[in-house]
């Protein structure tokens, strides 16, 4: 893959605006992710995020705003864009009654690669995919499709990675093994732009950023996100939590109650007024209560709640 200089930005764009008939589904955002890192783009359904993509890549005109994408306009330079990026869909969108290698090497011929047979053969051998290579893509299970479509995307050596959602619905062990090609790619210098609702995955970016409503809300580490956030979280343990989580619902300064195998999270912005509201309920035998750090998922709902009431 081809190697960048770490300085400098890969993406830096300001103002960008995409409007849908008489939905505005992103407005007035700025956005700046360094050449070389991993950025996690969180965000409710709905937010932005695969409009946000589409128009790095430049499969979308914006309506408004502009920038640059590895140092190209986005506006006036989508089509050299696009043979520096690659984008990976939310939808696998290879052809099922093709092969492995049929399929990597249309994508070949697309970019009219030089000895392109080649190519295919070493990227299936990176991806692990050349025991499937004469596999039909539609008999794949979830997690060898999304490999597939990450050697699809990498073959004519991009600068930046745009994955949106690239995990999604596929188990622990493949996702686990997709993110460790994600990082070897950063490794070498690959800037990665990836959606995502795993909150596992976010603390494996560098950065993150939240859209909410196509604006973006909060950006930073995992940790400054957490922190910056404010939220207090106190944990309860002991028989009769489930009672317990029904009560706390809609309780003064509980922004939600939820059960995590044998411990109950209760959260909210308030310290003293989710103090208050456990204490409402009076002593209870065997529980035992205890002020606990608040966690990233514990962030996420919080915005995604903010969203909702805000919308």
């Amino acid at each position: 893959m081809t190697s960048l200089g770490m300085t400098g930005l890969a993406i830096d764009v300001h103002g960008l605006s995409k409007r849908f008939g008489t939905n505005q589904v992103v407005s007035g955002l700025d956005l700046q992710v360094p050449e070389g890192e991993i950025c996690g783009f969180l965000g409710g359904n709905g937010s932005g995020k695969t409009t946000t993509i589409r128009m790095l890549c430049g499969l979308l005109k914006p309506d408004g705003g502009g920038g640059i994408c590895l140092g190209l306009d986005v506006v006036k330079q989508s089509a050299e864009i696009r043979l520096q990026v690659g984008y990976m869909t939310q939808r696998f969108s290879y052809y099922g009654d093709l092969t492995v290698e049929e399929n990597l090497d249309f994508v070949a011929r697309l970019y009219q690669l030089p000895d392109r047979r080649r190519i295919v053969r070493d990227t299936m051998a990176r991806m692990a995919l050349t025991a499937r290579a004469d596999r039909l893509a539609q008999n794949l299970s979830g997690g060898w499709k999304q490999r597939m479509a990450l050697a699809a995307c990498i073959m004519h050596r991009p600068k930046l990675l745009l994955l949106d959602e690239p995990t999604a619905g596929v188990d622990a062990k493949a996702r686990r093994e997709f993110w460790d090609l994600i990082n070897d790619m950063a490794g070498e210098g690959v800037t990665v732009l990836v959606s995502t609702h795993y909150m596992d995955e976010a603390e494996r970016c560098k950065r993150i950023v939240y859209l909410s409503g196509g604006r973006l809300i909060v950006q930073g580490t995992a940790e400054a996100v957490v922190r910056d956030a404010g939220l207090a979280v106190f944990e309860l343990t002991g028989s009769g939590i489930d009672a317990i989580s029904k009560q706390l619902r809609g309780a003064p300064g509980v922004e939600s109650a939820t059960i995590f195998g044998q411990a109950l999270r209760v959260v909210g912005l308030d310290p003293a007024a989710l103090a208050a509201s456990i204490g409402a309920l009076g002593d209870r035998p065997g529980i035992a209560i205890e002020p606990v750090p608040a966690r990233l998922d514990d962030v996420f709902i919080h915005l995604l709640r903010e969203q909702d009431i805000g919308g």
